[in-house]
């Protein structure tokens, strides 16, 4: 079992190791967000340059026939861009669906707005994404060079700019200086372009101010409801507990003491047996109580964060189960919670019902969004109708606008994705 979280030690230089480890973690996560808008970005060239080739070609009549296939396209790629920045951060709030036929959508403002995010994306939004791959490279290029400069041909070029011949060891060490000043721009303009690619993204293809945003009130409303239900859910959870369990045992309690009142003058060691049983009854009883408590709001969370709450989930599982926790900072209590519930629910399911013989839990949080991820090798065949706890916890799940992928195909293997926004 391996488990990755992010701990600083109390002490005088924990606050510029952490701010450090939060400058390369940002800028990190920006390179990988730039990289992937190239998954959209190249698209959405091929998509303009169908666009303006329609356009030139319609007085010959091909170019109508080529437009009639583009709305489609562009919607479809304006979705998966939508999907793309709402997985690293806010949610793009997505319009009515736009018309499809030409003569509409040449009317309809959604695609204009698309199409004027097209334009910024197939250009800026492209050259973004190429520095994003490029940056990295090199600067490791640069910053490694004096070490790959013994074994480089005489007349190969030293930097990665394409101009310079080191012909000795101070200019092949010069190089450096050029592979450090790539990772200043990487550290400290690398978040900054990020944003730069997604905002055209986040500001065109996002509902207008005057698109109807009645579906989003449903679902809101929907998640409310999920909401309440789960909370009236749990609290009938503890009501049976305590009313089952620990208030049984203080019942007994209270009776096991009053016949051993009454009879310690005439039975003594009768007494002190019921004695002991009273005990034994009163210690249940607490430990019942405190598993009621814990599973209210875990202490663990609170003593060792969810790294630890996870990790003692996966020791616990009767599964050999294996842990991947990169949760830098504290996400609020009540995602903390239920990300907690959600592991310990799958990894129960997996015990009782998959017959695996190997688990892995993943959890990571990156824009402001914490991801979950519950893997076995078991027999699959897991859906929310089993009596399995999984429509629980898609309730628990929705109850913070989250969002819960179940994929067990018969034969296995099973795959539980949970995603929560850290602030809710």
């Amino acid at each position: 079992m391996t488990t990755r979280s992010t701990t600083e030690a109390p002490g005088a230089g924990a606050g510029p190791r952490k701010a450090a480890a939060r400058t390369l973690r940002d800028a990190g996560a920006a390179l990988a967000q730039l990289a992937r808008g190239l998954g959209t970005a190249v698209p959405a060239l091929a998509v303009l340059l169908l666009v303006v080739l329609a356009a030139v070609t319609a007085p010959l009549g091909v170019g109508l026939l080529l437009a009639a296939v583009l709305p489609r396209a562009l919607h479809a790629l304006a979705g998966r861009e939508r999907a793309r920045l709402t997985r690293v951060g806010p949610e793009v709030v997505p319009p009515d669906p736009p018309p499809v036929r030409l003569r509409q959508a040449l009317t309809d403002p959604t695609t204009r707005r698309e199409l004027r995010w097209l334009v910024r994306h197939a250009t800026l939004g492209l050259v973004l994404g190429l520095l994003g791959v490029y940056l990295p490279i090199a600067a490791v290029r640069d910053t490694l060079f004096p070490l790959l400069w013994p074994v480089a041909p005489a007349d190969a070029t030293s930097t990665s700019l394409g101009f310079g011949t080191a012909r000795t060891w101070p200019e092949a060490a010069s190089v450096t200086l050029l592979g450090l000043g790539w990772t200043a721009i990487i550290l400290g303009l690398g978040p900054a372009l990020a944003r730069l690619q997604a905002n055209p993204g986040r500001r065109l293809l996002s509902a207008g101010p005057g698109t109807d945003l009645s579906l989003r009130v449903a679902e809101l409303t929907a998640t409310r409801a999920a909401a309440l239900d789960a909370h009236a859910t749990e609290l009938r959870r503890i009501e049976r507990s305590l009313h089952d369990g620990a208030q049984n045992r203080v019942v007994a309690v209270t009776v096991l003491l009053g016949a051993a009142r009454r009879m310690v003058a005439r039975d003594p060691a009768g007494a002190d047996e019921l004695l002991e049983r009273a005990q034994s009854a009163a210690e249940q009883a607490l430990a019942e109580l405190r598993g009621v408590a814990r599973s209210i709001l875990p202490p663990v969370l609170s003593d060792r964060g969810l790294a630890g709450a996870v990790s003692g989930l996966a020791a616990d599982c009767p599964v050999p189960c294996r842990t991947e926790v990169d949760v830098p900072e504290r996400c609020a209590a009540s995602v903390e919670a239920t990300a907690y519930f959600v592991v310990a629910e799958a990894l129960t399911n997996i015990a009782k019902h998959s017959g695996a013989r190997a688990a892995v839990v993943t959890a990571r949080s990156r824009g402001g969004r914490l991801r979950l991820r519950i893997e076995d090798d078991g027999r699959g065949g897991a859906h929310e109708d089993g009596g399995s706890g999984l429509a629980g916890i898609r309730r628990r799940v929705a109850a913070h606008d989250g969002t819960l992928t179940l994929a067990s195909p018969p034969g296995g293997p099973t795959l539980l994705e949970v995603d929560l926004p850290c602030g809710s």
